[in-house]
Protein backbone atom coordinates (compact mmCIF):
# COMPACT_ATOMS: atom_id res chain seq x y z
CA UNK A 1 0.00 0.00 0.00
CA UNK A 2 1.55 3.72 -1.61
CA UNK A 3 1.38 6.09 1.26
CA UNK A 4 1.75 9.95 0.63
CA UNK A 5 5.79 10.58 0.92
CA UNK A 6 5.70 14.69 0.47
CA UNK A 7 3.78 16.78 2.98
CA UNK A 8 1.43 19.76 2.70
CA UNK A 9 3.22 22.70 3.17
CA UNK A 10 1.97 25.22 5.36
CA UNK A 11 4.01 28.88 6.40
CA UNK A 12 3.21 30.97 9.28
CA UNK A 13 5.29 33.20 11.69
CA UNK A 14 3.91 31.28 14.78
CA UNK A 15 2.90 27.77 15.65
CA UNK A 16 1.22 27.20 18.54
CA UNK A 17 0.78 23.49 19.69
CA UNK A 18 -1.95 22.63 22.14
CA UNK A 19 -4.97 24.23 22.39
CA UNK A 20 -5.79 24.47 26.25
CA UNK A 21 -5.63 27.35 28.56
CA UNK A 22 -1.96 28.08 27.77
CA UNK A 23 -1.79 27.29 24.05
CA UNK A 24 -5.03 30.10 23.54
CA UNK A 25 -3.86 32.16 26.13
CA UNK A 26 -0.90 32.64 23.66
CA UNK A 27 -2.43 33.16 20.46
CA UNK A 28 -4.23 35.72 22.18
CA UNK A 29 -1.32 37.70 23.81
CA UNK A 30 0.31 37.35 19.93
CA UNK A 31 -2.51 38.59 18.42
CA UNK A 32 -2.60 41.57 21.01
CA UNK A 33 1.23 42.17 20.96
CA UNK A 34 1.66 42.46 16.78
CA UNK A 35 -2.15 41.82 14.98
CA UNK A 36 0.11 41.48 11.74
CA UNK A 37 1.90 38.22 12.89
CA UNK A 38 0.44 34.76 11.25
CA UNK A 39 -0.40 32.06 13.80
CA UNK A 40 -1.04 28.38 13.32
CA UNK A 41 -2.82 26.38 15.90
CA UNK A 42 -2.26 22.75 15.85
CA UNK A 43 -4.67 20.52 18.15
CA UNK A 44 -4.66 16.87 18.25
CA UNK A 45 -8.52 17.19 19.03
CA UNK A 46 -11.09 20.29 18.78
CA UNK A 47 -9.95 23.76 19.54
CA UNK A 48 -10.88 25.00 23.10
CA UNK A 49 -12.64 21.52 23.75
CA UNK A 50 -10.31 19.10 24.19
CA UNK A 51 -7.23 18.76 26.64
CA UNK A 52 -7.40 18.95 30.63
CA UNK A 53 -8.08 22.53 31.09
CA UNK A 54 -11.52 22.60 29.86
CA UNK A 55 -11.69 19.75 32.69
CA UNK A 56 -10.57 21.95 35.47
CA UNK A 57 -13.46 21.81 38.58
CA UNK A 58 -11.80 23.56 41.17
CA UNK A 59 -10.66 26.68 40.57
CA UNK A 60 -7.53 29.35 39.71
CA UNK A 61 -5.35 30.63 43.23
CA UNK A 62 -4.98 33.97 42.84
CA UNK A 63 -3.90 36.79 45.51
CA UNK A 64 -7.00 39.30 45.59
CA UNK A 65 -8.20 39.67 49.15
CA UNK A 66 -6.43 42.17 51.34
CA UNK A 67 -5.77 40.16 54.23
CA UNK A 68 -4.20 37.35 51.53
CA UNK A 69 -0.62 38.20 50.61
CA UNK A 70 1.64 37.42 47.23
CA UNK A 71 4.05 36.71 49.88
CA UNK A 72 2.40 33.90 51.57
CA UNK A 73 1.17 32.26 48.05
CA UNK A 74 4.61 31.91 47.35
CA UNK A 75 5.34 30.31 50.56
CA UNK A 76 2.53 28.06 50.00
CA UNK A 77 3.88 27.02 46.57
CA UNK A 78 7.13 26.15 48.03
CA UNK A 79 5.88 24.48 50.51
CA UNK A 80 3.02 22.29 49.00
CA UNK A 81 6.50 21.47 46.11
CA UNK A 82 8.93 20.35 49.26
CA UNK A 83 11.52 23.46 48.19
CA UNK A 84 12.28 21.79 44.48
CA UNK A 85 10.36 24.65 42.71
CA UNK A 86 12.59 26.68 40.12
CA UNK A 87 12.08 30.13 42.68
CA UNK A 88 11.47 32.78 40.48
CA UNK A 89 9.22 30.39 38.44
CA UNK A 90 6.98 30.13 41.51
CA UNK A 91 7.41 33.90 41.78
CA UNK A 92 5.80 34.51 38.59
CA UNK A 93 3.37 32.61 38.46
CA UNK A 94 1.87 33.85 42.43
CA UNK A 95 2.96 37.87 40.81
CA UNK A 96 1.36 37.26 37.31
CA UNK A 97 -1.93 35.50 38.71
CA UNK A 98 -4.41 38.40 40.29
CA UNK A 99 -3.64 40.17 37.16
CA UNK A 100 -4.04 37.33 34.53
CA UNK A 101 -7.77 36.90 36.74
CA UNK A 102 -8.52 40.20 36.62
CA UNK A 103 -7.92 40.30 32.65
CA UNK A 104 -9.97 36.46 32.11
CA UNK A 105 -12.96 38.21 33.80
CA UNK A 106 -12.60 42.19 31.82
CA UNK A 107 -10.69 41.13 28.41
CA UNK A 108 -12.12 37.38 27.96
CA UNK A 109 -15.06 37.42 29.25
CA UNK A 110 -15.22 34.95 32.20
CA UNK A 111 -17.85 35.14 34.93
CA UNK A 112 -16.08 33.71 38.25
CA UNK A 113 -18.52 33.35 41.38
CA UNK A 114 -19.07 36.35 43.53
CA UNK A 115 -20.13 37.02 47.25
CA UNK A 116 -23.06 39.33 48.44
CA UNK A 117 -20.51 42.11 48.25
CA UNK A 118 -20.04 42.24 45.30
CA UNK A 119 -16.22 40.64 45.29
CA UNK A 120 -15.25 37.68 43.16
CA UNK A 121 -15.60 34.53 46.13
CA UNK A 122 -12.65 32.52 46.67
CA UNK A 123 -12.86 28.99 48.68
CA UNK A 124 -10.62 26.73 50.08
CA UNK A 125 -8.28 24.27 49.01
CA UNK A 126 -5.45 21.72 50.69
CA UNK A 127 -2.23 22.83 50.92
CA UNK A 128 -2.98 26.62 51.22
CA UNK A 129 -2.64 29.28 54.12
CA UNK A 130 -5.44 31.12 52.61
CA UNK A 131 -8.65 30.71 50.60
CA UNK A 132 -7.84 32.27 48.12
CA UNK A 133 -9.20 29.34 44.77
CA UNK A 134 -11.09 31.74 42.12
CA UNK A 135 -14.05 29.45 40.25
CA UNK A 136 -17.04 28.91 39.13
CA UNK A 137 -18.97 26.05 40.72
CA UNK A 138 -17.28 22.81 40.37
CA UNK A 139 -16.96 23.68 36.51
CA UNK A 140 -14.25 26.60 36.58
CA UNK A 141 -12.21 25.22 33.42
CA UNK A 142 -15.68 25.31 31.34
CA UNK A 143 -16.25 28.73 32.41
CA UNK A 144 -12.59 29.57 31.40
CA UNK A 145 -12.09 27.87 27.89
CA UNK A 146 -15.50 28.20 26.96
CA UNK A 147 -14.72 31.90 26.77
CA UNK A 148 -11.39 31.45 25.53
CA UNK A 149 -12.61 29.89 22.75
CA UNK A 150 -14.99 32.80 22.14
CA UNK A 151 -12.03 35.03 21.76
CA UNK A 152 -10.58 33.13 18.95
CA UNK A 153 -13.57 33.93 16.66
CA UNK A 154 -12.47 36.79 16.81
CA UNK A 155 -8.49 36.50 16.88
CA UNK A 156 -8.77 34.15 13.58
CA UNK A 157 -5.77 32.09 14.17
CA UNK A 158 -5.46 29.57 11.32
CA UNK A 159 -7.02 26.07 13.04
CA UNK A 160 -5.70 23.13 12.33
CA UNK A 161 -7.76 20.46 14.01
CA UNK A 162 -7.29 16.96 14.47
CA UNK A 163 -3.88 17.17 13.55
CA UNK A 164 -0.99 15.69 15.80
CA UNK A 165 2.54 17.32 15.88
CA UNK A 166 5.33 14.66 15.18
CA UNK A 167 9.05 16.46 15.60
CA UNK A 168 10.46 19.43 16.11
CA UNK A 169 12.35 19.95 12.80
CA UNK A 170 15.59 22.05 12.10
CA UNK A 171 17.70 23.32 8.95
CA UNK A 172 21.27 22.39 7.87
CA UNK A 173 23.04 24.71 10.48
CA UNK A 174 20.95 23.27 13.73
CA UNK A 175 18.68 26.25 13.95
CA UNK A 176 14.47 25.65 14.66
CA UNK A 177 12.77 25.47 11.53
CA UNK A 178 9.43 23.93 11.81
CA UNK A 179 7.85 20.74 12.98
CA UNK A 180 6.16 18.00 11.04
CA UNK A 181 2.58 17.08 11.90
CA UNK A 182 -0.21 14.67 10.51
CA UNK A 183 -3.88 15.14 9.68
CA UNK A 184 -4.98 11.78 11.57
CA UNK A 185 -8.70 12.33 9.67
CA UNK A 186 -7.32 12.65 6.29
CA UNK A 187 -3.96 10.61 7.03
CA UNK A 188 -2.15 13.67 5.26
CA UNK A 189 1.16 14.72 6.79
CA UNK A 190 2.81 18.25 6.80
CA UNK A 191 5.23 20.36 7.58
CA UNK A 192 4.76 23.83 9.42
CA UNK A 193 7.41 26.31 8.98
CA UNK A 194 7.57 29.06 11.54
CA UNK A 195 9.64 31.60 12.82
CA UNK A 196 8.69 31.15 16.40
CA UNK A 197 7.08 27.53 17.89
CA UNK A 198 4.83 27.41 21.41
CA UNK A 199 4.97 24.03 22.53
CA UNK A 200 1.41 23.49 24.92
CA UNK A 201 0.16 19.85 24.58
CA UNK A 202 -0.29 18.96 28.43
CA UNK A 203 1.05 16.29 30.31
CA UNK A 204 1.62 12.30 30.33
CA UNK A 205 -0.64 11.33 33.05
CA UNK A 206 -2.68 8.53 30.97
CA UNK A 207 0.14 6.12 31.25
CA UNK A 208 -0.82 5.05 34.52
CA UNK A 209 -3.78 2.84 34.84
CA UNK A 210 -6.38 5.00 36.65
CA UNK A 211 -5.36 8.32 35.28
CA UNK A 212 -7.93 11.55 35.42
CA UNK A 213 -6.05 13.90 32.06
CA UNK A 214 -8.22 13.63 28.88
CA UNK A 215 -7.55 10.83 26.70
CA UNK A 216 -5.30 12.60 23.82
CA UNK A 217 -2.59 14.04 26.68
CA UNK A 218 0.04 11.30 25.97
CA UNK A 219 3.11 13.13 26.48
CA UNK A 220 3.48 14.82 23.29
CA UNK A 221 4.92 17.78 23.91
CA UNK A 222 7.79 16.14 26.21
CA UNK A 223 8.88 13.50 24.46
CA UNK A 224 9.25 16.06 20.96
CA UNK A 225 11.61 17.79 23.05
CA UNK A 226 13.49 15.32 24.34
CA UNK A 227 13.89 13.87 20.78
CA UNK A 228 15.20 17.26 20.24
CA UNK A 229 17.65 17.12 22.61
CA UNK A 230 16.63 19.53 25.29
CA UNK A 231 16.95 19.09 28.86
CA UNK A 232 14.29 18.29 30.89
CA UNK A 233 13.68 18.59 34.80
CA UNK A 234 11.93 16.77 37.50
CA UNK A 235 10.10 14.03 35.35
CA UNK A 236 10.27 11.76 38.35
CA UNK A 237 7.31 13.84 40.15
CA UNK A 238 4.25 12.97 38.95
CA UNK A 239 1.23 14.08 40.83
CA UNK A 240 -1.33 11.37 42.61
CA UNK A 241 -4.40 13.48 42.70
CA UNK A 242 -6.36 11.93 46.39
CA UNK A 243 -9.73 11.46 44.71
CA UNK A 244 -10.48 10.01 41.63
CA UNK A 245 -13.77 8.76 40.65
CA UNK A 246 -13.79 4.74 41.12
CA UNK A 247 -16.33 3.44 38.12
CA UNK A 248 -15.19 -0.14 37.31
CA UNK A 249 -14.39 -0.50 33.35
CA UNK A 250 -16.41 3.16 33.03
CA UNK A 251 -14.07 5.57 31.56
CA UNK A 252 -15.32 7.91 34.23
CA UNK A 253 -13.13 5.65 36.09
CA UNK A 254 -9.80 8.51 37.27
CA UNK A 255 -11.90 11.55 36.85
CA UNK A 256 -10.86 13.99 39.84
CA UNK A 257 -13.83 14.58 42.10
CA UNK A 258 -12.03 18.06 42.85
CA UNK A 259 -10.22 19.73 45.62
CA UNK A 260 -12.57 21.91 46.95
CA UNK A 261 -14.67 19.06 48.39
CA UNK A 262 -12.23 18.65 51.03
CA UNK A 263 -11.62 22.53 51.67
CA UNK A 264 -15.76 22.22 52.00
CA UNK A 265 -15.19 19.44 54.75
CA UNK A 266 -15.77 16.14 52.51
CA UNK A 267 -13.81 13.33 55.22
CA UNK A 268 -12.33 10.80 53.99
CA UNK A 269 -13.68 7.23 55.74
CA UNK A 270 -11.44 3.29 54.79
CA UNK A 271 -13.83 0.73 54.03
CA UNK A 272 -14.37 0.20 58.22
CA UNK A 273 -15.66 4.10 58.34
CA UNK A 274 -12.55 4.98 59.84
CA UNK A 275 -11.47 8.87 59.09
CA UNK A 276 -7.93 7.62 59.04
CA UNK A 277 -6.23 11.08 57.87
CA UNK A 278 -5.58 11.67 61.81
CA UNK A 279 -2.70 9.09 61.02
CA UNK A 280 -1.18 10.98 58.70
CA UNK A 281 -1.72 14.21 59.08
CA UNK A 282 -3.56 15.35 61.92
CA UNK A 283 -3.51 19.18 61.72
CA UNK A 284 -4.70 19.39 58.52
CA UNK A 285 -5.97 16.26 58.30
CA UNK A 286 -8.28 16.00 54.69
CA UNK A 287 -7.00 19.75 53.85
CA UNK A 288 -3.45 17.98 53.37
CA UNK A 289 -1.48 18.26 50.56
CA UNK A 290 -2.30 15.80 47.70
CA UNK A 291 0.96 14.06 48.06
CA UNK A 292 0.27 13.37 51.39
CA UNK A 293 -2.97 12.23 51.03
CA UNK A 294 -2.85 10.37 47.93
CA UNK A 295 -0.15 8.58 50.05
CA UNK A 296 -2.63 7.89 52.88
CA UNK A 297 -5.02 6.59 50.83
CA UNK A 298 -3.04 3.79 49.37
CA UNK A 299 -1.60 2.85 52.07
CA UNK A 300 -4.93 2.74 53.63
CA UNK A 301 -5.48 0.43 50.33
CA UNK A 302 -3.13 -1.46 50.33
CA UNK A 303 -3.30 -2.74 54.35
CA UNK A 304 -6.21 -4.25 53.94
CA UNK A 305 -8.48 -1.07 54.47
CA UNK A 306 -10.05 -0.53 50.93
CA UNK A 307 -13.50 -0.93 49.55
CA UNK A 308 -14.78 -3.43 47.49
CA UNK A 309 -14.01 -1.60 44.01
CA UNK A 310 -10.34 -1.27 45.99
CA UNK A 311 -10.33 2.38 46.84
CA UNK A 312 -11.25 4.64 49.65
CA UNK A 313 -14.85 6.51 50.56
CA UNK A 314 -15.48 10.48 50.36
CA UNK A 315 -18.61 11.55 52.27
CA UNK A 316 -19.52 15.28 52.18
CA UNK A 317 -23.07 14.37 52.31
CA UNK A 318 -23.29 15.76 55.95
CA UNK A 319 -23.63 19.29 54.14
CA UNK A 320 -26.68 18.15 53.29
CA UNK A 321 -28.34 16.90 50.13
CA UNK A 322 -29.38 20.16 48.73
CA UNK A 323 -26.07 22.46 49.80
CA UNK A 324 -23.71 19.48 47.74
CA UNK A 325 -26.25 19.98 44.93
CA UNK A 326 -26.16 23.88 45.11
CA UNK A 327 -22.16 24.39 45.12
CA UNK A 328 -21.40 20.58 43.36
CA UNK A 329 -23.33 20.05 40.62
CA UNK A 330 -20.72 19.34 38.03
CA UNK A 331 -19.52 16.19 40.31
CA UNK A 332 -22.86 15.07 41.59
CA UNK A 333 -23.91 14.77 38.24
CA UNK A 334 -20.64 12.62 37.54
CA UNK A 335 -21.12 10.15 40.65
CA UNK A 336 -24.79 10.02 39.80
CA UNK A 337 -24.14 8.68 36.06
CA UNK A 338 -22.26 5.56 37.68
CA UNK A 339 -24.88 4.73 40.17
CA UNK A 340 -23.15 6.86 42.54
CA UNK A 341 -24.29 9.86 44.63
CA UNK A 342 -22.41 12.05 45.92
CA UNK A 343 -24.98 14.65 47.49
CA UNK A 344 -26.63 11.93 49.87
CA UNK A 345 -23.51 9.17 50.64
CA UNK A 346 -19.87 8.47 50.45
CA UNK A 347 -18.78 7.77 46.86
CA UNK A 348 -15.68 5.16 46.13
CA UNK A 349 -12.48 7.19 44.98
CA UNK A 350 -8.68 6.07 44.38
CA UNK A 351 -5.29 8.30 44.00
CA UNK A 352 -5.29 9.03 40.56
CA UNK A 353 -2.51 10.24 38.12
CA UNK A 354 -2.75 13.52 37.59
CA UNK A 355 -0.26 16.13 36.84
CA UNK A 356 2.72 15.80 35.82
CA UNK A 357 5.17 18.81 37.26
CA UNK A 358 8.59 17.71 35.72
CA UNK A 359 9.12 18.79 31.56
CA UNK A 360 11.24 21.08 29.67
CA UNK A 361 13.66 23.58 31.42
CA UNK A 362 12.45 27.27 30.37
CA UNK A 363 13.28 30.66 32.17
CA UNK A 364 10.24 32.91 33.35
CA UNK A 365 9.50 33.93 29.42
CA UNK A 366 9.22 30.36 28.82
CA UNK A 367 11.91 30.83 26.44
CA UNK A 368 14.08 27.16 25.66
CA UNK A 369 17.83 26.51 25.08
CA UNK A 370 16.55 26.49 21.44
CA UNK A 371 16.47 29.38 20.02
CA UNK A 372 13.00 30.54 18.65
CA UNK A 373 11.23 27.58 20.50
CA UNK A 374 9.34 28.62 23.53
CA UNK A 375 7.33 26.30 26.00
CA UNK A 376 4.62 26.98 28.30
CA UNK A 377 2.18 25.12 30.55
CA UNK A 378 2.18 21.32 32.16
CA UNK A 379 4.88 20.30 29.68
CA UNK A 380 7.34 22.83 31.64
CA UNK A 381 8.89 21.97 34.32
CA UNK A 382 10.46 23.69 37.68
CA UNK A 383 7.41 26.18 38.43
CA UNK A 384 5.24 23.27 41.65
CA UNK A 385 8.81 21.54 42.21
CA UNK A 386 7.50 18.15 44.10
CA UNK A 387 4.35 18.94 44.16
CA UNK A 388 1.23 21.08 42.95
CA UNK A 389 -0.90 22.63 45.13
CA UNK A 390 -4.30 22.38 43.55
CA UNK A 391 -5.26 25.91 41.90
CA UNK A 392 -2.16 26.35 41.10
CA UNK A 393 -2.48 24.01 37.13
CA UNK A 394 -4.88 26.19 35.21
CA UNK A 395 -2.84 29.64 36.63
CA UNK A 396 0.35 28.09 35.86
CA UNK A 397 -1.32 27.51 32.30
CA UNK A 398 -3.16 31.05 31.83
CA UNK A 399 -0.28 32.68 33.14
CA UNK A 400 2.52 31.11 31.22
CA UNK A 401 0.47 30.90 28.23
CA UNK A 402 0.42 34.86 28.20
CA UNK A 403 3.82 35.36 28.99
CA UNK A 404 5.04 33.16 25.89
CA UNK A 405 2.38 34.99 23.50
CA UNK A 406 4.15 38.40 24.89
CA UNK A 407 7.73 36.69 24.30
CA UNK A 408 6.40 35.26 20.44
CA UNK A 409 5.74 39.03 19.26
CA UNK A 410 9.20 39.93 20.40
CA UNK A 411 11.08 37.08 19.24
CA UNK A 412 9.28 36.60 15.70
CA UNK A 413 10.47 39.90 14.08
CA UNK A 414 13.73 38.87 14.46
CA UNK A 415 13.77 35.60 13.14
CA UNK A 416 13.78 34.52 9.37
CA UNK A 417 11.42 31.69 7.82
CA UNK A 418 14.29 28.90 7.45
CA UNK A 419 14.28 25.79 5.24
CA UNK A 420 13.97 22.20 7.14
CA UNK A 421 16.48 19.94 6.65
CA UNK A 422 14.65 17.40 3.72
CA UNK A 423 16.46 14.49 5.87
CA UNK A 424 15.00 15.37 8.96
CA UNK A 425 11.98 15.86 7.89
CA UNK A 426 11.96 12.63 5.39
CA UNK A 427 13.11 10.91 8.79
CA UNK A 428 10.26 12.14 10.90
CA UNK A 429 7.50 11.11 8.65
CA UNK A 430 8.60 8.10 7.56
CA UNK A 431 8.59 7.12 10.96
CA UNK A 432 5.27 8.02 11.73
CA UNK A 433 4.03 5.92 8.50
CA UNK A 434 6.02 3.06 9.39
CA UNK A 435 3.17 1.34 11.30
CA UNK A 436 0.81 1.43 8.58
CA UNK A 437 3.38 -0.58 6.31
CA UNK A 438 4.36 -3.52 8.62
CA UNK A 439 2.36 -6.54 7.69
CA UNK A 440 2.95 -8.68 10.87
CA UNK A 441 3.61 -7.50 14.52
CA UNK A 442 1.72 -6.65 17.45
CA UNK A 443 -1.02 -3.91 17.66
CA UNK A 444 -0.95 -1.40 19.72
CA UNK A 445 -3.78 -1.54 22.36
CA UNK A 446 -2.59 -4.89 24.63
CA UNK A 447 1.25 -2.78 24.65
CA UNK A 448 -0.73 0.35 26.39
CA UNK A 449 -2.83 -1.60 28.67
CA UNK A 450 0.34 -3.29 30.05
CA UNK A 451 2.32 -0.05 29.94
CA UNK A 452 -0.76 1.09 32.26
CA UNK A 453 -0.57 -1.44 34.32
CA UNK A 454 3.12 -1.88 34.87
CA UNK A 455 3.60 2.00 35.21
CA UNK A 456 1.10 1.74 38.13
CA UNK A 457 2.47 -0.91 40.14
CA UNK A 458 6.38 -0.39 39.36
CA UNK A 459 6.39 3.52 39.34
CA UNK A 460 3.10 4.50 40.84
CA UNK A 461 2.36 6.36 44.03
CA UNK A 462 5.16 4.28 46.14
CA UNK A 463 8.26 3.24 44.83
CA UNK A 464 11.22 1.47 45.37
CA UNK A 465 14.75 0.44 43.38
CA UNK A 466 13.38 -3.45 42.91
CA UNK A 467 10.31 -2.19 41.30
CA UNK A 468 12.04 0.25 39.32
CA UNK A 469 14.59 -1.97 38.07
CA UNK A 470 11.88 -4.06 36.68
CA UNK A 471 9.55 -1.10 35.24
CA UNK A 472 13.13 -0.23 32.98
CA UNK A 473 13.85 -3.93 31.82
CA UNK A 474 10.15 -4.18 31.09
CA UNK A 475 9.77 -0.93 29.12
CA UNK A 476 12.97 -1.68 27.01
CA UNK A 477 11.36 -4.79 26.47
CA UNK A 478 8.25 -2.51 25.72
CA UNK A 479 10.17 -0.23 23.58
CA UNK A 480 11.28 -2.59 21.19
CA UNK A 481 7.66 -4.23 20.50
CA UNK A 482 6.20 -0.26 19.59
CA UNK A 483 8.64 -0.13 17.17
CA UNK A 484 7.58 -3.32 15.45
CA UNK A 485 3.76 -2.33 15.79
CA UNK A 486 1.61 -2.25 13.17
CA UNK A 487 -1.91 -0.64 12.25
CA UNK A 488 -3.84 -2.24 9.93
CA UNK A 489 -5.90 -0.23 7.50
CA UNK A 490 -5.87 3.08 5.38
CA UNK A 491 -4.40 6.14 6.35
CA UNK A 492 -7.44 8.44 7.03
CA UNK A 493 -9.43 8.06 10.51
CA UNK A 494 -7.50 5.42 11.41
CA UNK A 495 -7.65 4.90 15.16
CA UNK A 496 -5.31 1.83 15.73
CA UNK A 497 -2.26 3.83 13.97
CA UNK A 498 -2.87 7.06 16.41
CA UNK A 499 -2.81 4.91 19.09
CA UNK A 500 0.21 3.66 18.16
CA UNK A 501 1.89 6.82 18.24
CA UNK A 502 0.48 7.70 21.04
CA UNK A 503 2.39 4.51 22.14
CA UNK A 504 5.97 5.72 21.03
CA UNK A 505 5.43 8.73 23.33
CA UNK A 506 4.02 7.44 26.69
CA UNK A 507 6.82 4.39 26.56
CA UNK A 508 9.62 7.62 26.05
CA UNK A 509 8.07 9.19 29.22
CA UNK A 510 7.40 6.64 30.98
CA UNK A 511 11.26 5.56 30.70
CA UNK A 512 12.26 9.42 31.53
CA UNK A 513 10.23 9.07 34.51
CA UNK A 514 11.51 5.67 36.05
CA UNK A 515 15.09 6.71 35.20
CA UNK A 516 14.58 9.85 37.26
CA UNK A 517 12.94 8.23 40.07
CA UNK A 518 15.44 5.60 40.45
CA UNK A 519 18.49 8.29 40.12
CA UNK A 520 16.34 10.26 43.84
CA UNK A 521 17.11 8.18 46.11
CA UNK A 522 15.12 9.95 48.88
CA UNK A 523 11.42 10.59 49.35
CA UNK A 524 9.85 14.63 48.42
CA UNK A 525 6.33 15.43 47.46
CA UNK A 526 4.93 13.11 44.74
CA UNK A 527 8.27 11.24 44.45
CA UNK A 528 8.04 8.11 47.47
CA UNK A 529 10.52 5.61 47.80
CA UNK A 530 9.91 2.78 50.74
CA UNK A 531 13.45 2.18 50.26
CA UNK A 532 14.43 5.62 51.18
CA UNK A 533 11.58 7.20 53.06
CA UNK A 534 12.89 10.11 54.15
CA UNK A 535 13.27 13.96 52.66
CA UNK A 536 17.16 14.34 52.49
CA UNK A 537 17.80 18.06 52.10
CA UNK A 538 21.17 17.75 52.29
CA UNK A 539 21.68 15.37 49.95
CA UNK A 540 18.55 16.51 47.31
CA UNK A 541 18.16 19.96 47.38
CA UNK A 542 18.53 19.04 43.81
CA UNK A 543 16.61 18.75 40.41
CA UNK A 544 17.32 15.65 37.99
CA UNK A 545 17.84 16.82 34.67
CA UNK A 546 17.76 13.90 31.96
CA UNK A 547 18.38 14.85 28.28
CA UNK A 548 18.47 12.59 24.82
CA UNK A 549 22.43 11.67 23.79
CA UNK A 550 23.68 10.43 20.36
CA UNK A 551 23.09 6.70 21.42
CA UNK A 552 19.51 7.80 21.88
CA UNK A 553 19.43 6.91 25.92
CA UNK A 554 18.88 9.28 28.36
CA UNK A 555 21.48 11.09 30.15
CA UNK A 556 21.12 12.05 34.13
CA UNK A 557 22.36 14.85 36.17
CA UNK A 558 21.54 16.83 39.46
CA UNK A 559 21.24 20.56 39.38
CA UNK A 560 21.47 22.04 43.24
CA UNK A 561 18.02 23.82 43.94
CA UNK A 562 18.80 28.06 43.72
CA UNK A 563 17.32 29.36 46.89
CA UNK A 564 16.91 32.80 45.52
CA UNK A 565 14.12 34.28 47.47
CA UNK A 566 13.09 31.63 50.31
CA UNK A 567 15.20 29.57 52.25
CA UNK A 568 13.56 25.73 52.95
CA UNK A 569 11.95 25.46 55.92
CA UNK A 570 12.39 21.39 57.46
CA UNK A 571 10.50 19.19 56.94
CA UNK A 572 7.16 18.97 58.90
CA UNK A 573 6.57 15.54 60.38
CA UNK A 574 3.33 14.00 60.69
CA UNK A 575 1.91 12.44 63.80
Amino acid sequence: MGFPTEPDVIDTDVAVIGSGGAGLMCVLHVHAADPRLSVALVSKGAVGRSGCTRMVQGGYNAVLDPSDSIDAHFRDTLDGGKYLNDQELAWTLVNDAPRVINELETRVGCFFDRGPDGRINQKAFAGQSFDRTVHRGDLTGIEIMGRLRDQMFRVGPRELEDVRALDLVRDKDGELAGLTALDWRTGRAMLIRARVIVVATGGAATMWKIAAPAREKTGDGVAMCYRAGLPLRDMEMLQFHPTGLLAGASRLTGAVLEEGLRGAGARLLNADGERYMSRYDARRMERSTRDVVARASYTEIMSGRGTRLGGVHIDISHLGAEEVERRFPGMVARTRQVGQDLATGPVEVSPTAHFHMGGVIIDRDCRTEMAGLLVAGEDAGGTHGANRLGGNGVAESTVYGARAGDQVAREAAGRPLRDPDPEEVAASIHQAYAPLRRESGPLPFPLTTELKELMWARCGVVRDRDGLLAARTALDRLSEQVAAVRAPGPAAANYTWQEALDLVNQVTVAQLVVESALAREESRGAHYRSDFPERRDDAWLRYVIVRRVSDGRPDLSTRPVEATRLVPEPEETAP
